[in-house]
């Protein structure tokens, strides 16, 4: 009796057994396709929906560059704000500083002697300006010296110039473009000519002996303005950065006209221009990060982030620094409020300012918010460049594959396959926001891009414009940024911050150190 008794309980238990796995099974394969539903709904609405061309057209074309201080600043991160609630998603401007406020105007720089003709140029940021009637004179270049004395003797000499402050450019031609054309005994003797005259300026420069004072030196010295041609490499192109003086003007000249004037200079054809360089000093301006924010359902005090500097340089229009990761994060966020509205974990959109400065944004926001510093899921920051996503490292987190390779999974493989993954990984210093939150301890990533020859072409030059942007690879790029929010909201587990032990520098011998968070500059350009 009893031995039929036990039987009947252990058949009884193991039909239990049966029917509880089966309901596992079944609840976990519903799960899994309610998730592939929201993945292939996202896919769809970035595919089918995308407002990423429009986007671009509002921030690039009609607010143009966003540098620190300026309106255009202001009113990029008014236009974002506007745009998130008018996809119903709460957002607001954070101010974390002040900054030197300037407006650029109207920049016109002419030959007007030996000959007249307009030349291809700009004013630098924070350029003094100039009157209505602009500025005229000759041109001079610097002189070559054995040492700093000999400068002092020759200093006086441009009152009343204009001064030539860059290295004139051998050819204006970039490498690829001799590789392709040149014979190897040619395109090696440029490369050894260039070489002998670029160390001849550096060491001449030394002579010189005021560095990044220089500028500060001629305006002292009574010229009337600097010009100065930063080349980038390619054709066209030169880097765009900040005026070194106080009140005289800066401006940059394209290879092409500022290689003619000083040839002119150098053959004794005594080159005259005239400058006008309009721009207005606005005082102290407050700076702002825009922030917006999808609020959790279940761990509302957890937090997935999507980061972006929004500030660029002014030379163009920063297209691809950083206008494609401000919009990869936007149209990111805008799909995930259509599809997945209630996240599990709140997911917040960190467009941070003044990063061209040294991350100043996200490293006031990290400073300003250690609550959710805290308790951050993961950050996902794109910044350089228009193309796909081809690299994503772990940042010396430990266990960052566990979760990370968890989340890629669900990325589509013709996404994924262009991606390399390093794991660990080492923490990265600086190189972009992401950098702040690393320092800080908390899992930070940066979706790194395709170069589309990002350093010579567009990264802080005047060709940054919305023509560049690709938009079939920043499309991919919110689709990766989209699921990977997706699915780090949804994870059951908190992500590990544990470190690497930090590998020794080969160059000292010493152990390498995680990077310390620092401090940002809350009032900048004052000085």
């Amino acid at each position: 009796m009893d031995q039929n008794i036990n039987q009947l309980k252990s058949n009884f238990m193991k039909q239990i057994f049966r029917i509880s796995i089966i309901f596992f099974l079944s609840s976990f394969s519903l799960m899994a396709q309610e998730k592939d539903a929201v993945v292939e709904a996202i896919i769809k609405e970035a595919n089918e929906n995308s407002q990423l061309k429009k986007l671009g057209h509002e921030l690039m074309d009609v607010v143009g560059p966003r540098l620190v201080g300026t309106p255009q600043m202001k009113q990029a991160n008014d236009w974002a704000v506007a745009k998130y609630k008018s996809w119903d998603i709460s957002a607001r401007n954070e101010q974390w500083g002040e900054w030197r406020g300037w407006e650029r105007g109207i920049t016109h720089i002419d030959m007007v002697y030996p000959r007249v003709q307009t030349l291809r140029g700009t004013q630098l940021a924070w350029n003094p300006g100039t009157s209505d009637k602009g500025v005229t004179a000759e041109l001079v270049v610097l002189p070559m010296v054995k040492n700093q004395e000999e400068f002092k003797k020759w200093l006086p000499t441009v009152k009343g110039k204009l001064v030539m402050t860059s290295m004139k450019q051998p050819t204006g031609r970039p490498n690829y473009n001799w590789e392709e054309f040149a014979t190897e005994e040619s395109f090696e003797k440029m490369k050894k000519d260039r070489e002998a005259q670029t160390k001849a300026w550096r060491e001449n420069l030394r002579n010189i002996g005021y560095g990044r004072n220089l500028t500060a030196e001629l305006e002292k010295a009574g010229a009337v303005g600097i010009v100065s041609s930063r080349w980038s490499n390619g054709f066209g192109v030169n880097k765009i950065f900040s005026a070194r003086t106080k009140k005289i003007p800066t401006v940059d000249l394209e290879l092409e006209d500022y290689g003619m004037l000083y040839r002119m200079v150098e053959y004794g054809d005594k080159p005259k221009i005239h400058i006008v360089a309009k721009a207005k000093e606005l005082g102290n301006v407050p700076t702002f990060n825009t922030i917006a924010e999808i609020k959790g359902t279940e761990k509302p005090e957890e937090y997935v982030i999507l980061s972006a500097h929004f500030d660029s340089w002014d030379g163009g229009t920063g297209a691809t620094d950083n206008g494609t990761g401000t919009l990869v994060m936007m149209e990111a966020l805008r799909i995930l409020k259509k599809i997945y509205p209630n996240p599990k974990r709140t997911i917040l959109v960190g467009h941070w300012g003044s990063e061209e400065q040294g991350l100043n944004g996200s490293r006031a926001f990290v400073e300003d918010h250690p609550e959710i510093v805290d308790n951050m899921q993961a950050l996902f920051n794109q910044d350089n460049g228009t193309g796909r996503v081809v690299r994503i490292s772990g940042q010396g987190f430990l266990h960052a594959y566990d979760y990370l390779g968890r989340w890629l999974n669900a990325v589509p493989r013709d996404i994924t396959k262009h991606i390399e993954t390093t794991f660990p990984g080492t923490p990265g210093g600086g190189g972009s926001d992401y950098a702040a939150f690393v320092a800080a301890g908390a899992p930070g990533f940066s979706l790194s891009s395709l170069s589309w020859s990002y350093w010579n072409y567009t990264w802080h030059t005047n060709r940054d414009t919305y023509d560049k942007i690709v938009f079939d690879d920043v499309q991919n790029n919110v689709i990766l940024t989209a699921i990977l929010a997706y699915m780090a909201s949804e994870d059951p587990e908190r992500t590990s911050r544990e470190r690497i032990v930090m590998p020794v520098n080969q160059r000292t011998g010493k152990q390498r150190t995680w990077p310390k968070p620092r401090s940002p500059q809350r009032k900048g350009g004052l000085d």
